[in-house]
């Protein structure tokens, strides 16, 4: 019997689940709901993401100090491989017939770190050698050469005074990732396969499972405020920031005790474009002691429908929407009897965070440029101006040892009986979304999942299915060979 599925939100997450389900499930019938009128406008799109491509090259966080004064690349390695992973699945998606390829969704661009001071340095050559021994990072390259610097990043060295030693690592291989691109792909792919259906202008306003196992789905079409009632075997919400009150509106248990904090962002958007063409990096910096991972800064070069583009930031806002094209009350009316002490207690565990929003949103634009100069010492005002990025929410989940704790990540969350799965959370979500979406699927659809069909089709979408390439150089180096001829990408590599 065929299956009904109901994907709300049409973003990165719900494109990536949809193709596989119809991939694994020819006669389903999909249904894909979206409040905005257009595909990937929150979160997927490319001006509301970093759109690194997030592959561990560059991220600093993802690679602590532990106890031992030893660097742990372990969530580095784990997110390299779901990296990995990911493009082994746009491989199989770019060579579909019917898959729009007018648009380059991926390109290359060299991942850098960047460092300033003594300590920062001994930490940053310390890291190189930890991540060089391991394949995925085998081709990085180290210097505290300011010249060699200077050739890397000229924008960055040109009239610099610097008394403090620098040290950069290099990553030829990198890539900058359009979301939306890549999302609004997808989106057009399905749309072409018998039994599904693309429902733009549609909020969903209520989710109730029934006695038989299906969910009731109510269903309000914005412009003409007529109201319907449909029917799923299996619901998805993957509404970025909207995902929250969903998953509370359904009310599985598995859903209770989880709150949400949300943070807007801004950047410095570079208007000159011959300062932009001096610079070919994503350079990631390292965030100040206390501040949260996702105050990052980087100076980032873009590649936006085919056109070269620079940002530097991200600088942190406060708004209680829980999506750019949200409502106010978005926070104060997802805080509930089940939440409300997770909340309260992860706010008073991370005082520190509300001291960098406060700090961040009583800055002006000229304290925001002045940051920028200790990336770009060269830089003229004139030649930036200030945009709204993405909102993000970050998750607060019920923990018994502290009441509450804020998670800087993504997490599904998950109906006992597979029957829905909500995504939580933010970066790296997206660059990650295949493996997210092999764990969902695995999880709601397990039976299925096990049989030799499904399996079988999981590894014509991506061939390492099964596998670790983390533990396999050969084959992790042989995967990288395939992906990178099909996506046409060619770092040089040396």
């Amino acid at each position: 019997m065929s299956k009904n599925i109901i994907l709300i939100g049409a973003g990165i997450m719900s494109a990536t689940l949809g193709v596989m389900l119809k991939k694994l499930m020819p006669d389903a019938q999909i249904n894909i709901y979206e409040r905005m009128d257009a595909v990937a406008v929150e979160s997927s799109d490319a001006w509301n993401n970093a759109g690194t491509g997030h592959s561990a090259f560059c991220e600093l966080n993802y690679t602590p100090l532990n106890e031992q004064g030893e660097v742990d690349i372990t969530k580095a390695l784990r997110i390299a491989e779901e990296f990995e992973i990911s493009k082994q699945f746009w491989a199989y998606l770019a060579l579909l017939e019917d898959f729009p390829s007018q648009t380059a969704f991926i390109n290359d661009i060299p991942h850098m770190s960047f460092v300033m001071g003594e300590k920062n340095v001994d930490f940053l050559r310390k890291r190189y050698e930890t991540m060089k021994e391991h394949v995925f990072f085998e081709d990085m390259l180290y210097s505290e050469d300011l010249l060699e610097i200077a050739n890397w990043a000229p924008l960055m060295m040109t009239n610099r005074v610097q008394e403090d030693p620098i040290a950069v690592t290099r990553m030829e291989r990198g890539t900058d990732v359009n979301f939306g691109a890549l999302t609004r792909g997808m989106i057009g792919h399905l749309q072409k396969q018998d039994g599904v259906a693309l429902y733009l202008g549609h909020e969903v306003k209520d989710i109730d499972q029934q006695k038989d196992g299906r969910w009731k789905i109510e269903v309000e079409d914005l412009d003409t405020d007529e109201e319907k009632e449909v029917f799923a075997d299996f619901v998805f919400i993957g509404a970025g920031g909207g995902s929250l009150p969903l998953l509370d509106e359904s009310g599985i248990p598995e859903g209770r005790g989880y709150g949400g904090f949300p943070v807007s962002g801004q950047w410095l958007r570079c208007t000159n474009q011959k300062v932009i063409e001096k610079h070919a990096a994503k350079v990631y910096g390292k965030a100040a002691k206390g501040n949260p991972p996702m105050s990052v800064p980087h100076l980032d070069t873009r590649m936006l429908q085919g056109k070269k583009s620079l940002l530097f930031g991200p600088y942190a806002g406060f708004s209680t929407k829980f999506l750019k094209n949200g409502s106010y009350l978005d926070l104060p009316l997802s805080i509930e009897m089940h939440n409300v002490w997770p909340m309260l207690s992860a706010g008073y565990h991370n005082l520190e965070l509300t001291k960098y929003l406060i700090d961040q949103v009583m800055q002006s634009f000229e304290d925001k440029f002045e940051f920028l100069k200790t990336y770009y010492p060269d830089a003229d005002i004139e030649d930036w101006e200030l945009a709204v990025a993405g909102q993000r929410v970050q998750i607060i989940k019920k923990n018994e040892k502290e009441g509450g704790i804020l998670k800087f990540g993504t997490e599904v969350v998950t109906a006992s009986d597979g029957s829905l799965a909500a995504l939580l959370g933010a970066s790296p979500g997206a660059s990650t979304s295949v493996s997210i979406m092999l764990q969902v699927i695995e999880t709601c659809f397990p039976t299925e999942f096990k049989t030799s069909a499904w399996q079988n089709n999981l590894t014509r979408m991506v061939p390492s299915f099964g596998l670790s390439l983390k533990d396999n150089t050969e084959m992790c180096r042989a995967t990288r060979e395939r992906t990178t001829r099909i996506l046409k990408l060619e770092p040089d590599v040396v």
